[in-house]
């Protein structure tokens, strides 16, 4: 068991490591693909064959074969993003990008790194404290943000960064990692080290231990990659491990060995869908659903897994072209992402369609109550009219505190049907909090930075907070802000509950 403690910019703690067992290989699980017709979306825009960011609302951020960063939307075609006029260091050819949050990501060049953020590559504070090299980022369940480095494995911290040390040494030589659940169900950070797993948890706040798994791995048997999927309404994370011979699951039932037609070279994980890429093949596998696909009507050739996201969708690159790839034209919601926090109920959200043949009806569900047909994009989830008295289309006055989904389905001529589900978590208003007490610590702490004069537009007064309280109320509960790294939990729920209960003074 340790703890992060504060060493100026660098935090160090250490942590007892158990090996990883050897015994005999878990149960076998023989998959099945489906063959299924892919559906594509091509882009003009040539992508290089490096890791990239897909943002589950459509679109993502990759490289160019030359070198730049692109940012695209949906349909494949090109959206802003530039450099920020306050950045010191030139963004120079980029080498890979990672996902730092839902709309969020961090761009790796041989200059440094740069945060894309709302159309902006953003120089972080601690940029050069890290480098180039970086091995892999995650967000854990408990909303920390994690970056693989050469040189160890550290954490953003309030816009800082912090070091995990194990018995005063870096924990250097990190090959992979994802955030899934650990074996006991807490929120968990998987890593392979010296080809073996470990896993990082959060026994209390700011305390970390570092644990072997009860992985059984045979002799000579090295961990390659991991792709961890997220947790769905009663239904908990998983982590799936690429090793040199096989493929392994581990969820609330233990470890299997999934056995594919072919062990693949490439495995990638977001939401509750896996995809993996094994010579020409592309699979994907719905967690939900427990079932496996394989692309069929894709251009011949050996494809790139770029990035995946929560829809479902894989963005490759294949012959110099770059294709978005899933089972169907599964609509986006903007507004609501996967695993969000709500504690207000005046959320509208609208469905975003893929290209393509427009669905003949578009409707929205919770939970498993009767769906509402949706005349339009915008879906209102709850909030009153203009009367004082009449419900919008739907109100959270009779959802009950905890895990929910809501589903958007788009229904098509020909008899199919596209749906994408996201879970989230309502915790409705039960405290009022004060900007004085409770929200200028957070604007001193995260935001004065960036947000007193420049670059941002200033948020120093309590007015100014007011006045902008559903922009930043937005920006926070999506991950966007601050632009060095996510809030905590507890921070973005006061930052709603503050919004929610009229943004006292």
């Amino acid at each position: 068991m340790a703890r992060f403690i504060p060493s100026s910019l660098l935090f160090c703690a250490a942590m007892l490591v158990v090996a990883c067992g050897e015994d005999a290989p878990p149960g076998s699980n023989p998959a099945k693909p489906a063959a299924f017709t892919a559906t594509q979306v091509a882009s003009s825009q040539g992508l290089a064959p490096t890791r990239g960011f897909a943002d589950q609302s459509g679109g993502g951020i990759f490289a160019t074969p030359e070198g730049g960063a692109v940012r695209l939307r949906l349909d494949g075609s090109r959206a802003a993003l530039e450099p920020h006029p306050k950045n010191i260091a030139t963004a120079g050819k980029v080498l890979a990008t990672f996902r730092l949050g839902p709309h969020s990501a961090l761009v790796e060049t041989d200059t440094g790194l740069f945060l894309a953020n709302q159309g902006w590559l953003i120089e972080p504070l601690w940029q050069q404290v890290l480098g180039t090299g970086i091995v892999a980022t995650a967000q854990t369940a408990d909303g920390a943000a994690w970056i693989a480095h050469p040189t160890g494995l550290f954490q953003i911290q309030g816009g800082t960064l912090a070091s995990l040390k194990l018995s005063g040494q870096a924990l250097s030589g990190i090959t992979t990692m994802t955030a899934a659940p650990a074996e006991d169900g807490l929120p968990g950070l998987w890593f392979a080290r010296q080809g073996k797993l470990n896993v990082v948890v959060a026994s209390a706040p700011g305390v970390y231990q570092v644990r072997g798994t009860d992985a059984s791995l045979t002799a000579g048997e090295t961990v390659e990659a991991l792709a961890g999927l997220g947790a769905g309404t009663g239904t908990s994370g998983e982590v799936w491990v690429l090793t040199s011979t096989r493929v392994l699951r581990r969820n609330t039932e233990g470890w299997t060995t999934v056995e594919l037609p072919s062990r693949p070279q490439q495995l990638m994980g977001a939401g509750r869908f896996l995809w993996a890429r094994s010579d020409t093949k592309l699979f994907v596998f719905d967690a939900d659903a427990g079932t496996w696909g394989v692309a069929e009507g894709l251009p011949s050739g050996t494809p790139t897994l770029l990035a995946v996201d929560e829809s479902g969708c894989a963005w490759v690159e294949l012959n110099g072209q770059s294709l978005a790839v899933s089972k169907g034209a599964v609509p986006r919601l903007q507004g609501l992402h996967q695993g969000m926090l709500l504690v207000e109920d005046g959320l509208v959200l609208r469905a975003t369609l893929p290209p393509g043949s427009p669905p003949k009806s578009v409707a929205f569900q919770l939970d498993q109550a009767q769906e509402i047909a949706s005349a339009g994009p915008d879906y209102s989830m709850g909030g009153l009219e203009a009367d004082a008295t009449t419900l919008k289309a739907f109100s959270f006055a009779t959802v009950t505190p905890g895990n929910h989904t809501l589903s958007v389905v788009s229904r098509f001529e020909d008899g199919t049907e596209a749906r994408r589900a996201v879970p989230f978590t309502y915790q409705p208003l039960t405290t009022t909090p004060s900007y004085a007490r409770d929200i200028r610590p957070i604007h001193e702490a995260r935001c004065a930075k960036c947000h007193t004069t420049s670059p941002g537009r200033p948020l120093n007064t309590y007015e100014l907070w007011k006045s902008n309280a559903q922009l930043i109320n937005a920006s926070v509960r999506d991950l966007r802000m601050p632009a060095d790294g996510p809030l905590d939990p507890q921070g973005i729920a006061l930052i709603q509950r503050w919004v929610a209960s009229g943004a006292l003074p």
